[in-house]
């Protein structure tokens, strides 16, 4: 006899997966019903972000981007297609944003000791690296990816820190639909992407850091539905030198740290690889060329700008809205 009804819904649930990676931790906090096989899940997100920190990984001698690193100049290296896709965002993000982001910048990251080289700024390292002169990262790598292979046309270092966590968080959220999941937040370190709404309906809410060293409070409140956001700043990550603090994220103009007066850029996009390197970008961009290019490209950018200079004095901090952020009034929900 055909059933004239609905079978009940399995008793929908909220569980947080989590694991170690790339010297920080990923997470994935899911609603879904009972009948969801956490084991296997749990083994597949880890093995997706495993994989992306085995590819390109500046820190693994035996990773895909070492070996890159490592080819001489002129030699086409295989590399595996989920490296080359990160390849291939990274140069149009480049392109994209007039050399604000620069995946060919491993040399001058090593230099001031954000690298696996050295743990501390190099005088002499950082005046090679000035010297050297690169050509546009479009011409200096070169991607072919039919046949599964890159390139360097200078030599060069290859650094992926400012995209290929974004890219993860991607594969995990690629993972969570492969396993049926509909409800999910997925996180590594700054950049988060949210599948769905939660399973009430209301959107993922994400609060946004205060850009302040050494202390962890809320700004704002961002709310995530189908979307990514990622966060780039110079307060979290830094190395003291003599009482100066130096931001990780490097200037390719002037092969040194950023310094200007962006305290932090949070970029909403489709994808956690896109938002990641914009935000990067945007952040190296400065003050007035930062939002001007998110302007005219059409972005959804929240800018924290300071009020007076120096990372330690970010207690006064005004804000720059664009798009979805300039519609919602701002970072708050």
């Amino acid at each position: 006899m055909p059933k004239t009804f609905s079978e009940p819904a399995l008793p929908c649930r909220r569980t947080t997966l989590h694991g170690p990676t790339m010297a920080t931790r990923w997470s994935a906090s899911i609603d879904a019903d009972a009948g969801l096989d956490l084991a296997a899940l749990q083994h597949d997100l880890a093995a997706a972000v495993g994989q992306v920190d085995e590819q390109m990984s500046p820190w693994k001698a035996g990773s895909d981007l070492t070996r890159l690193n490592r080819a001489p100049v002129g030699s086409w290296v295989d590399l595996p297609a989920e490296m080359l896709e990160v390849l291939d965002c990274a140069l149009d993000v480049h392109r994209r944003s007039g050399g604000g982001f620069n995946p060919c910048v491993g040399a001058v990251v090593d230099a001031w000791g954000f690298g696996a080289a050295r743990d501390a700024p190099d005088a002499q390292a950082i005046r090679a690296a000035r010297q050297a002169t690169p050509l546009a990262a479009q011409a200096a790598l070169e991607l072919d990816r039919p046949g599964g292979r890159a390139r360097k046309n200078a030599a060069l270092q290859v650094d992926l820190c400012g995209i290929a966590k974004g890219y993860a968080v991607d594969r995990m959220a690629d993972v969570l639909g492969r396993h049926g999941v509909r409800h999910a937040l997925t996180a590594l370190d700054g950049e988060l992407r949210a599948i769905g709404t939660q399973a009430d309906g209301s959107p993922w809410a994400v609060g946004l850091e205060r850009p302040e060293p050494g202390h962890r409070a809320v700004h704002g409140v961002i709310e995530l539905q189908d979307l990514a956001v990622a966060t780039s700043g110079d307060y979290r990550h830094f190395v003291d030198v003599g009482g100066t603090r130096l931001a990780h994220t490097m200037d390719p103009q002037r092969c040194a740290p950023v310094n200007n007066a962006v305290a932090s850029v949070t970029v909403l996009a489709p994808s956690c690889m896109q938002a990641d390197a914009w935000a990067t970008a945007l952040l190296v961009a400065g003050p007035e060329q930062g939002p001007e290019l998110a302007r005219r490209l059409g972005m959804d950018v929240l800018f924290l700008l300071r009020r007076a200079g120096g990372l330690a004095e970010v207690a006064e901090v005004a804000e720059v809205a664009l798009g979805r952020f300039a519609a919602d009034g701002g970072a708050c929900a």
